[in-house]
């Protein structure tokens, strides 16, 4: 099918704007590439230094320079559930690769924190700052020039986003997402909502609230709702950097060692020549980039990739910005209904389909490219869908359409016709607005301002009953070069409460929500951010307000631009390690810059 004019459009745009970037990140990979196999060129203590450790049999393998030799960058910890299953993958990648006569090493290690951890706490402030220091570990990690291509175990929300900026800097390599899967369904996300709803309300206490929690989350692999880690999943999956129909097969699952194995000898086949056509420099082209946006509109996905995905394709030489994805969000259609856009989780969403039907309803709609140059295959590869066969083997099959279309819809049907984040604009900046989970009637809001420093500040004056009315609440001075621009999850319950008791409420700040953001109107990454000289600061109390997620504008609507900006006092920057982070702070970018120190 003919790709959709508007798509079209928008990559025509991104390729001519991206004309010199893209050529000078190509330029630069080639030269690495044209330096042949590295590690043949290495010094006699260099090699001896790399196989120091391995077995015989690596050692034979590693220093025969015919050989492919893979480097595995992994998140592994036995704290976090999305992490703990990557423990034995190490294991089961070498197994397969040397069975071949070839090799794989761990090339090292990268942090993978969590924000369900921290969210709320001093921790949190660090959470975007660590995928550029993901990124920085990842091109450690690579930097001894002993690898031919590229695992990448990493799933969570600034894990993934992280490695895969690291490896583009090594992007001669081929290179792949080696994914672990959700954990099994849990409480029902309708219940979590209530629950966490009675808490902040002081209906229920902690002890009933900690027993819902720990039913939620109770086992290895991702979280099940669809906030970052599962985004970040499905949109690699669509740019075609992992193993098709790979991102949601759980851990435990027979088939998910199957598919491990596979990538590991596919890639190390596809490593064997140097300058391979499957590298990633090759593979994240202005198509995937596209694909990825794609089906994050298609999908209501995290909010967060309007930042990591700019963050990732400047690391590919590719310029992209908020414009893009609202003309993209016009013409892309709602097909997928998962937490927060509706009460089904992500294994409903395995079930019906996934990915690979999500890419067969985008083909057939026009509006991804299929002649894209993915990691394994072709694309049209990432309309099949794996399984095993009598034998315990690994196959593919033809995706079919949507088996449960309250989750996947139909071909010829639609939860929106439009995708699910919309730009919004107008004399208070610019910033996101997640509509897919938003009520129609509630898109748009016109009310006063009421005005916070901090999270922490609202859940205060929500607890002495001051928000009892329509209002605009403002959270400011929580973006980038802030404080790290925390996510604010304990707004949620609190604004989901207040639109309970019948009031009208939106929520406007330069902070982050990530896919939690739910039914509440919320124009979040507000660029230029309050810290900036943006026009947040100079808001107070009673200021009219006029968000619009339909007609996409956000305006104060009294004249401020006369006013100074308010007296702030900048927040603690010591504690919990954030006193180490101070360059990132300078230096960091705006949100719609991707957020970013490089």
């Amino acid at each position: 099918m003919t790709i959709n004019a508007v798509v079209a459009e928008v990559a025509k745009v991104i390729i001519q704007r991206s004309k010199q970037s893209r050529r000078t990140y190509l330029n630069n990979i080639k030269a690495q590439a044209n330096k042949g196999k590295q590690r043949s060129g290495l010094g006699c203590g260099n090699l001896a230094h790399t196989v120091a450790a391995s077995s015989d049999a690596d050692k034979v393998a590693i220093l025969d320079f015919t050989k492919t030799n893979l480097g595995i960058v992994t998140s592994y910890n036995d704290m976090l559930s999305a992490h703990q299953p990557y423990s034995n993958y190490p294991e089961i990648i070498k197994g397969a690769v040397t069975s071949l006569g070839n090799s794989a090493q761990i090339a090292g290690g990268v942090p993978a924190m969590c924000d369900g951890i921290t969210q709320g706490n001093q921790g949190m402030e660090l959470s975007l700052f660590s995928r550029d220091l993901i990124a920085q570990a990842t091109a450690i990690s690579l930097s001894h020039n002993t690898f031919d291509g590229t695992l990448l175990l990493g799933v969570c929300d600034k894990i993934a986003p992280g490695q895969l900026i690291g490896a583009l800097a090594f992007g001669h390599l081929p290179t792949a997402f080696v994914p672990s899967g959700p954990m099994a369904s849990g409480v029902s996300n309708d219940e979590k909502v209530k629950t966490r709803q009675q808490f902040v309300a002081g209906e229920i206490d902690k002890s009933n609230l900690l027993a819902m929690e720990c039913k939620s989350y109770h086992s290895a692999g991702t979280c099940t709702f669809f906030g970052t880690a599962n985004t970040n999943q499905l949109v690699l999956e669509a740019m075609g950097l992992m193993l098709p129909g790979s991102a949601f097969v759980h851990p435990n699952d027979p088939l998910r060692n199957k598919l491990t194995q596979h990538i590991a000898t596919y890639l190390a086949s596809v490593s064997a020549i140097n300058n391979s056509p499957k590298a990633l420099a090759y593979v994240v082209d202005e198509k995937s980039v596209i694909n990825g946006l794609v089906a994050l509109l298609a999908a209501g996905g995290s909010t967060n990739h309007t930042i990591h995905l700019v963050a990732i394709a400047k690391a590919a030489g590719w310029l992209i910005n908020w414009d893009d994805l609202d003309k993209l969000s016009q013409v892309v259609p709602m097909l997928v209904k998962m937490y927060p856009n509706g009460s089904a989780d992500i294994n409903d969403f395995q079930n019906a389909g996934a990915v690979p039907s999500l890419m067969a309803n985008l083909a057939q709609r026009g509006l991804i490219f299929m002649d894209a140059n993915p990691v394994y295959g072709s694309m049209k590869d990432y309309v099949t869908s794996p399984y095993l066969d009598a034998n315990q083997e690994l196959n593919y099959q033809h995706a079919t359409q949507s088996s449960n279309t309250k989750v996947l819809a139909s071909y010829d049907h639609c939860f929106s016709p439009s995708g699910g984040l919309r730009l919004l604009s107008g004399n208070l900046g610019r910033g996101i607005m997640k509509v897919s989970a938003v009520a129609h009637d509630q898109q748009r809001i016109k009310a006063p301002a009421r005005v916070f420093d901090c999270q922490h500040a609202v859940e205060r004056a929500y607890k002495l009953g001051q928000l009892q009315q329509d209002s605009v609440i403002v959270v400011r001075f929580n973006g980038p070069s802030a404080n790290g621009m925390p996510e604010l999850h304990k707004l949620m319950p609190i604004m989901g409460n207040l639109m309970k008791q019948g009031f009208k409420v939106a929520l406007l700040t330069d902070g982050r929500l990530s896919g939690a953001s739910g039914k509440v109107p919320a124009v979040i990454h507000i660029t230029p951010e309050a810290n900036r000289g943006g026009l947040l600061s100079k808001i107070v109390d009673g200021d009219l307000i006029e968000v619009d997620g339909k007609s996409g504008k956000v305006n104060v609507l009294e004249n401020i631009q006369h006013r100074d900006a308010c007296d702030y006092k900048p927040v603690e920057t010591f504690g919990s390690g954030r006193d180490l982070f101070s360059l990132f702070r300078e230096s960091i970018s705006s949100a719609e810059q991707g957020a970013s120190i490089f």
